[in-house]
């Protein structure tokens, strides 16, 4: 069998700003890979194809994580769906053909959970994929990962590249998109919590710094849950902060009714998978490329939690005692997304994070970045 990637191979992280790319990056530094290639948003952009190949021919990596995506929540997904669909669309398309066109070893194409159909038998199997209507709030993006994980099939085949796809389940952790607006469920749920603990006991420069650090909050969110108080004829909606008395029954409201079922998986653990899948031995990732189930392999914890719960979860690790109200006029998303992780296990790889430890650890980063940032 071949050895493990060298830990002087040249290797290229797609996205290394991002919450997987940058989790992927500490990752292999851990390990002690000492050539990691990395290009920001403002140095490369990938959806121009010259660029892609330009750096593809000049940095000629061995190895490539293709974790750069536009990602987001339901509102995102619905309010952008024409930036879902052709940001990833023509990222991933350089990419694997830049990939392609420059002999790269090995590539790991980061897809979704979200590509499986929206009434799939749970848990999710790889064999799943295209059997049934994609969830609507998400399809322009589902679409997009689709297209990716089949070049890469498809590359696979014409080409005998050694292209793999992993579907991760829903992450979260460091370097987590906090933005009210465009975040998933779990960052959305810890500030949201986080803001209308500090509006209960009138921590408004606080509140001051985390919407300076984190990105604007929706002014229906000052009124609802914040209580703001608009003096000296401020108007209403108005983006300045008036300090309150304390307010002692604060009210977070979530979207929809709290019953989805949603299994979560820490960023470290997501990142530690793909570079253990990185590193097998050629006999076993190629019976993964070369798989009859098409070149996927779903990474998750294989256990999932109601959304109420997952709520009420971290209103309790962040400290928030308030009101939480459900808003059912507003969207569930999918009933139910859990994967089937019997093949990834089946290779020796298991999470090591629980979803307590996770939302610990990822409360603790929240808190320490926003004090990191007033220093």
């Amino acid at each position: 069998m071949a050895a493990p990637v060298k830990t002087d191979s040249r290797i290229y992280v797609a996205g290394h700003n991002g919450l997987v790319g940058s989790a992927i990056v500490r990752c292999l530094e851990s390990l002690g890979y000492k050539n990691i290639v990395k290009r920001s948003r403002r140095e490369l952009d990938l959806t121009r194809q010259a660029e892609a190949e330009a750096f593809f021919k000049d940095e000629k990596p061995e190895y490539v994580f293709l974790a750069a995506a536009k990602v987001g929540g339901i509102w995102a997904n619905a309010g952008y769906p024409g930036d879902f669909i052709y940001s990833n669309l023509a990222i991933q398309t350089n990419v694997i053909h830049a990939a392609r066109q420059n002999k790269v070893r090995r590539l790991i194409f980061l897809g979704s959970s979200c590509v499986y159909p929206r009434e799939c038998p749970q848990p999710m199997k790889e064999e799943y994929l295209l059997t049934g209507r994609l969830e609507p709030t998400n399809e322009p993006y589902a679409v997009a990962k689709i297209a990716g994980l089949i070049q890469c099939e498809s590359y696979n085949r014409q080409y005998g590249t050694r292209f793999l796809s992993v579907m991760p389940t829903n992450l979260y952790g460091r370097n987590d998109n906090y933005d009210l607006e465009t975040s998933h469920v779990l960052p959305a749920l810890l500030r949201k919590f986080h803001l209308a603990k500090l509006a209960a006991t009138g921590g408004w420069p606080a509140i001051e710094q985390d919407e300076a650090q984190y990105g604007p909050i929706p002014a229906d969110f000052k009124e609802s849950m914040l209580a703001i108080a608009h003096a000296d004829g401020d108007p209403m909606g108005s983006n300045r902060l008036i300090p309150n008395p304390i307010i002692h029954n604060p009210c977070v409201s979530l979207w929809g009714t709290g019953s989805p079922r949603r299994e979560l998986l820490h960023v470290d653990d997501m990142a530690n998978a793909c570079v253990f899948l990185m590193n097998l031995p050629d006999e076993a990732y190629n019976s993964l490329v070369e798989s009859a189930m098409r070149p996927i392999i779903n990474i998750g914890c294989g256990e999932d939690i109601a959304i109420r719960d997952l709520a009420a979860l971290v209103a309790e690790i962040v400290g928030y005692r308030g009101v939480v109200l459900w808003d059912k006029s507003k969207p569930d998303g999918t009933p139910r997304k859990l994967l089937d992780v019997s093949r990834i296990k089946g290779l020796g790889w298991v999470p090591r994070i629980s979803l307590r430890e996770g939302i610990e650890m990822t409360y603790a980063d929240y808190k320490r970045s926003s004090a990191a940032e007033r220093t």
